[in-house]
């Protein structure tokens, strides 16, 4: 391929601010990027000798130049992040985290709502945001709905049709949380004034809502109003609780962005902190996978863009731990040495050092995506094994049994180097009698993959055994009635000397013990070994005396324990007849049904104080089922009469709802959906 000679084209470069484009040879964007001095910056491309790989591939790559002159530095800057935006060329940074942040919506209408939402909709409403955590926004949330009451229906409020008394105030206007601005008992400037008082919560500044309150508290003093002055009161010792529960640093910093930076190979992670009057407000860490060579200032300047820009940050003053050449002239740039910022600057480091820990982590097992499967462990399993093709697909078993009963088989899967728990699986003994390793072994492998031809599935290139000769040998037997030799490699993995053993091969194979390899064979090995143990001790709770009572028709699980307690042996349990057993638990549930109907007129808690005293909690432990089904039918029951609870009775006050409505109109549907959920109770816990 022809050389590009950047010679001919060097003195027609500008010594001024821009950007400039790197074009391939079928005119593909490869590269933009920002320069003080254009023809300084590009020359430096093509002259230095000491670039990365991958920048040298770039250079290789260049065809033709662009480039575009603007003001300054800080305008350059602005249409770079623009354009890498709009274009992603191949060898600018990537943005590896790409979830959906929370905002919080006000949206654009009369009286507006405010809640939480991860779609941006260009309607004219206000997002504020993002937050990092959804929950932090519910509680945010929770903390506003405490304070400023607002509305949470979705009506219509037009002037129009509030004036034509369309609505009704609804239990969120009784419970105090509404004033009612769908009947005209809230003003549209009074309203207003609470969605102000929620952006100053966004931002952090509760002072002057605290002062409001306060001018409030006086005014209901002087008028003698003394309870609602103390409402008053409490609502100020809350917001200052608020405040002091979060991460106050000093009210005298004021409005800060906080920046910090580690590196991790081709990635630098960027931790953000957002500052506003002394209180830290939000955060966010993010990964930047760099392309080519660049400099570390470079990437904080654009990291510093794309958070002010996601988090509609407006504060001037930056806390970075590099100098960086910004260009933004209003903006005052700050590296602490000591003091409060210092200690900000730290904590978003320790931020970013935790995230690059982990990447680390993953880099050493080479988990992280394909990329590190290609580049790392991968490789060096398939060439430590001898394999004939790369294993992204393993496949590990084990047996576990408790002095030769109950014995069970367990599959681990891991997909790319990571575990794909997905496609674990368990295995119940079904053709084996007595204690016999091997034939465990063989069954559990031959019905794998038995299963994996008939459902057309691709085949793991690599199969680890969890023992020795003896279940390595019984795993290939099966694989070779399935006629699968020579379409997967199988290896054991002896437990005591952590030797590696192949089919029909005398020596094993000895890794070093601390080799990357091993380790990441040992992992598989500890992973299906944990799995299965988890499903053996459940199968053998269950074996104590579900083998007893399997043979007694009608008996579940659960039912079993009711009967165990009744009769007191499995002896008693098998000389009982049908009708009794019948008789014991169906009598009982239809009881516990009959008093949730009952409780449709009378109050549920003398209902179930009555249960107490009928059954005892030797019959019936604290955490048996049976309680939890009296509870359903009891607190349920009442619905089917809304004057069988005193909330039903409240709504009948408050909503002016009719007795005989509710009877012709929901008394039958509350009835069966009650019937149903007994039903679905039962079924879930006594089949």
């Amino acid at each position: 391929m022809e050389q590009f000679d950047f010679t001919i084209i060097q003195k027609t470069l500008p010594n001024a601010p821009g950007i400039y484009k790197y074009y391939g040879a079928q005119q593909n964007l490869l590269y933009i990027g920002k320069a003080k001095n254009i023809r300084k910056r590009v020359s430096s491309y093509f002259t230095k000798s000491n670039h990365s790989f991958k920048t040298h591939e770039l250079v290789k790559q260049i065809r033709h130049i662009e480039f575009t002159i603007v003001q300054s530095e800080h305008d350059a800057l602005l249409l770079e992040n623009a354009l890498i935006k709009e274009f992603k060329p191949r060898y600018n940074i990537e943005l590896k985290d790409d979830k959906t942040y929370p905002y919080i919506v006000i949206k654009k209408e009369d009286f507006p709502r405010v809640f939480l939402t991860r779609r941006k909709i260009n309607d004219g409403s206000e997002y504020i945001g993002p937050f990092t955590s959804a929950a932090k926004v519910r509680d945010l949330l929770e903390f506003i709905k405490q304070h400023i009451p607002l509305r949470n229906c979705s009506l219509n409020l037009s002037d129009n049709n509030i004036k034509k008394g369309k609505y009704k105030v609804c239990l969120e206007y009784h419970l105090g949380n509404c004033k009612g601005p769908c009947v005209g008992l809230q003003q549209a400037d009074d309203y207003a004034m609470g969605v102000d008082q929620i952006r100053h919560v966004m931002k952090g500044n509760l002072s002057g809502i605290i002062a409001q309150y306060k001018i409030k508290q006086q005014q209901y003093i002087t008028d003698l109003a003394f309870e609602k002055a103390d409402m008053m009161q409490q609502k100020i010792n809350s917001l200052k609780n608020y405040r002091s529960s979060s991460v106050v640093v000093s009210p005298r910093l004021g409005d800060l962005d906080v920046f910090a930076m580690a590196t991790a190979d081709d990635q630098i992670i960027v931790s953000f902190l957002a500052v506003r009057n002394g209180t830290i407000t939000n955060s966010g860490t993010n990964a930047f996978r760099l392309k080519i060579e660049e400099e570390e200032a470079e990437i904080l300047s654009q990291a510093i863009i794309y958070f002010q820009t996601l988090y509609s940050s407006d504060a001037k003053e930056l806390v970075i731990p590099v100098n960086i050449e910004f260009g933004f002239k209003d903006y005052h740039l700050t590296i602490p040495k000591a003091g409060e910022k210092k200690k900000l600057l730290e904590m978003a480091q320790t931020n970013a050092d935790y995230l690059i820990a982990e990447i680390n982590r993953k880099k050493r097992l080479y988990l992280e995506d394909n990329e590190y499967v290609n580049d790392g462990l991968l490789p060096k399993v398939m060439e430590a094994l001898s394999l004939y093709q790369l294993p992204t697909h393993i496949e590990c078993f084990d047996n576990s049994n408790f002095q030769g009963a109950y014995p069970v088989s367990a599959m681990v899967c891991y997909k790319n180097g990571l575990p794909s728990k997905k496609d674990y699986r368990h295995f119940k003994v079904e053709t084996v009698e007595g204690i016999n390793d091997f034939a465990t072994m063989k069954e559990a492998v031959g019905r794998r993959y038995k299963r994996l031809i008939e459902e057309k599935s691709p085949l793991p290139q690599l199969v680890i055994i969890d023992g020795g000769k003896g279940q390595l040998g019984s795993a290939m037997a099966a694989i070779q009635e399935l006629g699968l030799s020579g379409k997967m490699t199988l290896v054991g993995l002896a437990k005591n000397v952590e030797e590696i053993f192949f089919p029909g091969d005398q020596e094993s194979l000895k890794l070093e013990f601390n080799s990357d390899v091993l380790k990441f064979i040992r992992s598989i090995r500890d992973e299906v070994h944990r799995y299965g143990i988890t499903f053996h001790r459940k199968i053998r709770s269950k074996g104590t005396f579900k083998n007893e009572l399997e043979g007694i028709n009608g008996i579940g699980k659960k039912t079993a324990f009711e009967l165990l307690n009744h009769f007191r042996s499995v002896k008693n349990i098998r000389s009982a007849t049908i009708e009794e057993l019948t008789e014991l638990i169906g009598n009982q549930k239809l009881i516990v049904i009959s008093l949730g109907i009952l409780s449709a007129i009378i109050d549920n808690v003398p209902l179930v104080a009555a249960t107490q005293g009928m059954y005892s909690l030797a019959e019936f432990p604290k955490d048996h089922p049976f309680w939890l089904f009296i509870a359903y039918c009891t607190g349920t029951g009442g619905s089917i009469l809304i004057i069988g609870s005193a909330a039903g009775v409240a709504a009948m006050g408050i909503t002016k709802i009719e007795f005989f409505w509710y009877i012709k109109k929901i008394s039958l549907w509350a009835l069966l959906g009650y019937l149903s959920g007994a039903m679905v109770f039962i079924a879930m816990n006594w089949s």
